[in-house]
C-alpha cells in the first residue's frame, strides 16, 4: 500500500525540506501552497524526477477558511487514505504591538490555530489507524521574541494543540506530535542582514542555524516512531545556552 503524507506550505521553506526529506524515503505527497503556483509545480516536478514518487499539487491559503472545503473535497473525490499530516504552512504579523491590527491578528490567529483545527475536523477519517499529525511549532512559543506578538501566542496555542488532542484523537487511533524548530536556515532566514545572523548564532550553542534537513528530520521521525505521542521535540542546537 502507498503511503501518502499530506503537508501544508509544503513547496516553500520547513516545508518543502519536509516533502524532499520523505520522497527520499519513498513517500507520496501531497502539498498544498498558499499562491505561488509557478514554484508549486518546479517542485513537484523536481520531486517526481528525482526520487520517481507520486506529488499531487493544491492551491489552498491557510488563511481562508475556505479552503478547509476544498482540501476535504479533493481527498474524498480522490478516496485518498494518509499516512499522516503535517500541518506545516502559517503567517506571521510583524507590526509593532502599538500598531497592531485586529484584522491581522486574527488572520494569523486562522492560519495558525483555527483553520489545522477545523481541517484536522474534516479529514481525520482519511487517516490510517497508527498514522499521525505533526504540527509545526515555534521556539517563539518557549523563548518569546519581541518579533511577532501574534506569532508567539498562535503557537502557544499550538504548542497547547498538541498536548490536549491526544486525548480526542485516542478513538480515532492517530498520534499527534509538533516540532518547535529554532532558526532554520531556509530563505526567509538567509535574507537576513549579516549582522543580525551574527547575533543568533552567538545565542546558539552549535554556533550556527539549523540546516532544513536537519529539521525535516525530526519531521520523519516523528511519523515513523510509533511511540511519540503528545509531544513537542524542540530543535534550537542550544539556544539561548548562555
Amino acid at each position: 500500500m502507498d503511503k501518502i503524507v499530506f503537508i501544508t506550505g509544503g513547496t516553500k521553506g520547513i516545508g518543502n525540506a519536509i516533502a524532499q526529506c520523505l520522497a527520499q524515503s519513498g513517500y507520496h505527497l501531497i502539498l498544498t501552497y498558499a499562491s505561488d503556483t509557478k514554484r508549486a509545480l518546479e517542485v513537484q516536478a523536481e520531486l517526481v524526477k528525482k526520487y520517481g514518487i507520486s506529488v499531487r499539487i493544491l492551491q489552498a491559503d491557510n488563511s481562508d477558511m475556505k479552503s478547509i472545503d476544498k482540501i476535504a473535497r479533493f481527498l474524498d473525490d480522490e478516496d485518498i487514505q494518509l499516512e499522516a499530516v503535517v500541518m506545516n504552512a502559517g503567517l506571521t504579523c510583524r507590526d509593532a504591538f502599538e500598531k497592531m491590527q485586529f484584522a491581522d491578528w486574527d488572520r494569523v490567529f486562522t492560519a495558525n490555530v483555527h483553520f489545522p483545527v477545523f481541517l484536522l475536523q474534516r479529514i481525520i477519517n482519511r487517516i490510517h489507524k497508527g498514522g499521525c499529525v505533526v504540527f509545526t511549532g515555534s521556539l517563539m512559543a518557549i523563548e518569546p521574541h519581541s518579533v511577532s506578538l501574534a506569532y508567539g501566542v498562535t503557537k502557544s496555542a499550538v504548542h497547547g494543540l498538541v498536548k490536549n488532542l491526544v486525548k480526542f484523537l485516542v478513538p480515532y487511533e492517530v498520534r499527534v506530535n509538533g516540532v518547535a524548530p529554532g532558526f532554520v536556515d531556509t530563505e526567509w532566514q538567509k535574507n537576513k542582514p549579516a549582522e543580525i545572523r551574527h547575533n543568533i548564532e552567538k545565542k546558539v550553542s552549535l554556533g550556527r542555524f539549523c540546516k532544513p534537513e536537519e529539521v525535516a528530520d525530526v519531521y520523519k521521525m516523528l511519523i515513523e516512531n510509533k511511540y511519540f505521542n503528545g509531544e513537542i521535540v524542540v530543535v534550537d542546537g542550544g539556544y539561548s545556552y548562555k
